[in-house]
C-alpha cells in the first residue's frame, strides 16, 4: 500500500510551476526582443530586454565574471538547504512550505539563466514618471514571494506563542 506524503516535499509542484513560468517567459522575451527593446504595456509598465551579470540591483555586476559561480554556488547552497527543511517540515505548515518552494524554484531558474546564458534575462520594467524600479522577472518575484510568506509564517506562529505564553 502506498504511503501519504507527510512532509513539505509535496510542495515541490510550485518550485516547478516557477521554474517553468520563468524559464518560458525569458525564452518568449529573448527569441522575441532585441536586446534593450522595450514595449509599453501601461503607462507604468513596460517589458524590457535586459541583461543582468549581477545579482539583486546588478550587485557585483561589474566584476570580471567569477560572481557567475559565486551566485551559481549560493542558488545551490541556498536550495539545498531549503529542500531540506522541505523534508523535515511537516506538510501541514503551508505557509512555510510554500515560501521553501517558491524560493527553490525562482533561485534554480535565475541558475540556470546565468549558466546558459552567463547572464540573467530580466524584463520586468515598473516606473513612475522618472523613477524606475530595476528590471525584473518571474523567478524574483517567486524569490520575493517566498521570503514574504516566511516572514508572515514567523509573525503568524509569533503571535501564537506570545497567546499562548500569556
Amino acid at each position: 500500500m502506498k504511503q501519504k506524503q507527510t512532509n513539505g516535499l509535496i510542495f515541490l509542484w510550485l518550485s516547478v510551476l516557477a521554474f517553468v513560468v520563468d524559464l518560458g517567459t525569458k525564452w518568449l522575451v529573448v527569441t522575441r526582443f532585441e536586446l534593450y527593446e522595450s514595449i509599453n504595456i501601461l503607462p507604468i509598465f513596460n517589458l524590457t530586454y535586459v541583461r543582468n551579470y549581477g545579482a539583486a540591483f546588478s550587485f557585483l555586476a561589474d566584476h570580471s565574471g567569477w560572481q557567475k559561480y559565486f551566485f551559481v554556488l549560493i542558488a545551490l547552497v541556498i536550495s539545498g538547504l531549503l529542500l531540506f527543511w522541505l523534508w523535515r517540515s511537516p506538510r501541514t505548515k503551508t505557509l512555510v512550505n510554500s515560501a521553501y518552494a517558491l524560493i527553490i524554484g525562482g533561485a534554480l531558474a535565475n541558475m540556470v539563466d546565468r549558466l546558459y546564458h552567463g547572464f540573467v534575462v530580466d524584463f520586468l520594467d515598473f516606473y513612475w514618471q522618472i523613477y524606475h524600479y530595476p528590471v525584473f522577472n518571474v523567478a524574483d518575484i517567486s524569490i520575493c514571494v517566498g521570503a514574504g510568506l516566511m516572514i508572515l509564517d514567523y509573525v503568524k506562529n509569533e503571535r501564537k506563542e506570545t497567546k499562548e505564553s500569556e
